[in-house]
């Protein structure tokens, strides 16, 4: 439907209706009805009128009553022309009506309006058929060229006319005369008449029935050549099937006549916009209707042109206010679906209409994809955060930058105070290579911290995730071997003590050596069969992609982290139990205290990490590294660094052999 069209490019969506109470104005009620309900368009009101004058009389007051709702801005004109249609408007309210007018092709007739409704539809739209020339037409503009200039003159028709009524003899044989040379009598201003309004349809609707009867004809022709008349009878019922042969247009591009799937004609139609200033009557084709182009081309109006009633914009004709973006139509309890309230969006939708008061409102919103999260206003889809410890302001990233590197540059400084010390007594008990390597493994886990700053990669994932638990291992393996070097010297001082057996020096390094073994081995096979890699999370955060390391198999990375601790939990437990045995300085005292707080470290560290997300969970492995490593640092060699520096005559070999021989004896006692 052509009105429909019109009312959906304009967004009136709650329109009033007045159609003639006749069959002509409910079968085109229905249909507008069924058009208008295909396109989610609804009526407000639907008002009728008859001839009868009595009962046009009590609709008056219904119909202002109805007419004024503030909310219906646009009426639209149905039905069959009334001569006595003027008492339904002739209330002088009907005038300051801020409505618009939408009038059908029945309505066209500027000659049957009185200039008192041309007031009332003052600045309204008509639809009504495209103009157009026919074959009939064409003859007849062809032959009235050849007629002689004085048929064209006024004061012929006026002479004419006087002989009507004076000389109705002389008036026959003019005719006549007419006739005899094949062309019709028919002035000029005749010319709209034949190529607009209701004449093309009746020659079309002419011309396609002479053409289906034709082809008819010539089929009853070919099946009964000897009897047609027979084949006449049979087949008159059936002029429907050739009709509906005639769906295909002539031109198509531009059709004189043309069929839709239901058999329904199909015409071209031309708005135009009518204006009443001074009495006198202005119509403008402000666009036209093409229902067989393309989808979205069929209508052209040029919105500019029109000036509406009581105001400059286009006039807003809907029951509900306009959805903002970011909301969504939510159902009334009522039969109209075009009244509804606006509800907002839910977390992770966006609505993009544009709120505007003559647009469609979003019945849904719409999800974003799963890199997008809707803006504040929820009324696009903007890239999710991507999160992770950047190098680039971020604060977690600045401080375990400057933590690791503190701590690598203590550990190098204490690293050569034992080289530059290395033949003293203190640097050379138990063992100064376990404590070159001691060191060495701390300064490496300092640095792992860097594998877990920046945007993860399935590189350093399985380097992050690896590594410190290898570094781990054997700092803590080499504790163990420094644990079990004092209580095998110290067993070994008693006379015929099998321990003395032990007393090699390949017995740490083979501790050190198998115990961190063990370690690498669970890597690598974790490595081999589920490493880890990098993954995006969507879901932990819905406005964040968090780009995390999967650990790839949970039961090996809690296999790394439970033999560290099952090594830690075994110096441990040995340190303290030989916490009070004469070694120099008391070293096992300073392993039960480390040991202590690696295991403290990590023992939190677990409960934190599986309770936190994103950034947070790799800061507290972060923290747990630096912790861990600070603490074997500080326990293990500040009091050794504190003697060599500070108390340097307590590093001497005769203080060590006497205090052990005091010890001895005070053991023995």
């Amino acid at each position: 439907m052509v009105v429909t069209e019109l009312l959906e490019h304009f967004g009136w969506t709650w329109v009033g209706i007045l159609v003639s109470d006749d069959d002509n104005g409910e079968k085109e009620l229905q249909i507008l009805r069924q058009s208008m309900r295909e396109r989610g368009i609804c009526v407000a009101y639907t008002v009728k009128y008859t001839d009868d004058l009595d009962t046009n009389i009590d609709y008056i007051d219904q119909m202002l009553q109805v007419f004024h709702n503030p909310q219906v801005r646009v009426i639209i004109l149905c039905g069959t022309f009334s001569g006595n249609f003027h008492l339904v408007t002739q209330d002088p309210a009907f005038l300051i009506l801020d409505k618009t007018f939408i009038l059908p092709p029945s309505f066209t007739f500027t000659s049957l309006i009185t200039p008192y409704w041309l007031s009332v539809y003052n600045r309204s739209l008509v639809v009504d058929f495209s103009s157009q020339t026919f074959q009939a037409m064409k003859d007849f503009e062809k032959n009235y060229k050849k007629l002689p200039n004085i048929f064209k003159e006024e004061s012929f028709w006026e002479d004419l006319d006087l002989m009507v009524t004076d000389e109705k003899d002389s008036f026959t044989s003019v005719t006549a005369e007419i006739y005899n040379q094949s062309f019709p009598i028919v002035l000029p201003s005749i010319r709209y008449f034949l190529t607009s309004g209701v004449s093309p349809r009746l020659y079309e609707a002419v011309e396609v029935l002479a053409k289906a009867l034709h082809e008819m004809l010539l089929y009853i022709k070919e099946k009964s050549p000897e009897n047609p008349i027979t084949g006449l009878t049979q087949y008159t019922q059936k002029l429907q099937r050739h009709l509906q042969r005639m769906k295909s247009p002539l031109d198509p591009m531009r059709p004189s006549y043309y069929f839709n799937e239901q058999g329904e004609a199909i015409h071209g139609y031309k708005i135009i916009y009518r204006l009443y200033i001074d009495e006198t009557i202005r119509e403008d084709i402000v666009g036209n209707v093409t229902p067989w182009a393309v989808s979205g081309q069929k209508l052209y109006i040029n919105t500019s042109s029109i000036t509406w009633r009581h105001i400059q914009e286009i006039p807003v004709s809907r029951c509900s206010e306009p959805c903002l973006p970011g909301s969504r139509k939510k159902t009334r309890e009522t039969i109209h679906t075009c009244c509804y309230d606006c509800a907002p969006c839910s977390e992770g939708e966006i609505s993009n209409v544009t709120g505007s008061a003559n647009s469609k409102d979003a019945d849904s919103c719409s999800k974003c994809q799963s890199a997008e999260w809707p803006n504040e206003k929820r009324d696009r889809c903007l890239p999710k955060v991507m999160e992770f410890i950047s190098y680039h302001n971020d604060t977690i990233a600045s401080v375990s930058s400057s933590v690791s590197l503190f701590g690598c540059l203590v550990t190098g400084s204490i690293f050569r105070i034992f080289i530059s010390y290395r033949d003293t007594p203190i640097v050379r008990a138990n063992n100064r290579n376990l404590s070159y390597l001691l060191l060495a493994s701390i300064i490496l886990s300092f640095l792992s911290v860097f594998l877990f700053l920046g945007r993860p990669s399935d590189v350093t994932c399985r380097l992050r995730e690896t590594s410190f638990g290898v570094f781990f291992s054997v700092a803590v393996s080499s504790l163990l071997a420094k644990t079990v070097m004092v209580c095998v010297a110290f067993n070994s001082t008693k006379p015929g003590s099998p321990w003395r057996q032990w007393l090699s020096v390949k017995l740490p390094y083979t501790i050190v050596l198998l115990c961190s073994s063990f370690q690498v081995v669970i890597c690598v096979l974790w490595l081999s069969i589920s490493p880890p890699f990098q993954d995006l999370d969507t879901h932990s955060y819905p406005e964040k992609i968090i780009i995390r390391c999967n650990e790839g198999s949970d039961l090996w990375f809690y296999s790394m982290l439970g033999y560290m601790g099952l090594l830690a939990a075994v110096s441990f437990l040995l340190a303290f139990m030989v916490r009070t045995l004469p070694d120099s300085f008391n070293e096992a005292k300073y392993i039960t205290f480390s040991m202590l707080l690696f295991c403290s470290v990590w023992m939190a560290m677990i409960p934190a990490y599986l309770s936190t997300r994103g950034k947070y969970m790799v800061a507290v492995e972060i923290f747990a590294v630096m912790a861990s490593s600070a603490g074997l640092l500080a326990c293990v060699f500040f009091p050794k660094c504190f003697i060599i520096l500070f108390r340097s005559e307590m590093n001497r070999k005769t203080d060590l052999l006497g205090r052990r021989k005091e010890i001895c004896n005070n053991s023995n006692k």
